[in-house]
C-alpha cells in the first residue's frame, strides 16, 4: 500500500523557518509529480508548490521567494523549505503524489504548521 508520511510541522514565530519532509513508500517515486498543498480552517485546500520528475518547480504567488520545494529521488522524499513565515501560512500541509494533471494520486495525512504573530 502506497504511503506518504509528512513530518516537520510545528509552531513557529512570524519570520521563522520550517522544513517539511514527505517520505513516500511503495511507489516509483521518480516519475511522480510531487506537490505540497495546504488547508487553513474554513478555507479550501490549495496547491502551494509542485515539482516534476525533471525538477521543474511551480509555486503559488503568495509563497514565491519564501518557499522552496525540492526532491531527493534516492530517498523517495520531497521537501518544502519555508522561510519568512507569516501567520497566514498557518494551515495543515499535505503531500501529494500524482502521475498527471487531474490524477487524484496519493495523499499524506497532513502536518500542522502554525505561525504566531
Amino acid at each position: 500500500q502506497v504511503q506518504l508520511a509528512e513530518s516537520g510541522g510545528g509552531l513557529v514565530q512570524a519570520g521563522g523557518s520550517l522544513r517539511l519532509s514527505c517520505a513516500a513508500s511503495k511507489i516509483f517515486f521518480s516519475i511522480y509529480v510531487m506537490g505540497w498543498y495546504r488547508q487553513a480552517p474554513g478555507k479550501q485546500r490549495e496547491l502551494v508548490a509542485s515539482i516534476g520528475s525533471g525538477d521543474s518547480a511551480n509555486y503559488t504567488d503568495s509563497v514565491k521567494g519564501r518557499f522552496t520545494i525540492s526532491r531527493d529521488n534516492g530517498k523517495n522524499t520531497v521537501y518544502l523549505q519555508m522561510n519568512s513565515l507569516k501567520p497566514e501560512d498557518t494551515a495543515v500541509y499535505y503531500c501529494n503524489a500524482r502521475l498527471y494533471a487531474g490524477h487524484f494520486g496519493y495523499w499524506g495525512q497532513g502536518t500542522q504548521v502554525t505561525v504566531s504573530s
